[in-house]
């Protein structure tokens, strides 16, 4: 139980964290290449409300916020 106590934590944390940089509309077309049942609903981006972002991409995609925040990331550096 501690393991998931420590995992939801520093999922939340990680959230807070995380910014979008760079161009999103570059990037939101590249997850919806990638990822096609992507809907422009699912890659709404406004700014600060990143964790309303994770949060819809982790539903659609049925993964993980700390997956989806990873994959951002990469998707973020240039």
């Amino acid at each position: 139980m501690e393991t998931k106590t420590k995992v939801k934590t520093q999922s939340k944390k990680a959230t807070e964290e995380f910014k979008i940089t760079g161009n999103w509309v570059e990037q939101a077309q590249a997850l919806k290449d990638k990822f096609p049942k992507l809907t422009d609903s699912d890659v709404k981006f406004e700014v600060g409300k990143e964790d309303q972002l994770v949060t819809r991409l982790s539903t659609a995609l049925n993964k993980k916020k700390e997956e989806i925040i990873t994959m951002l990331k990469k998707g973020t550096k240039k």
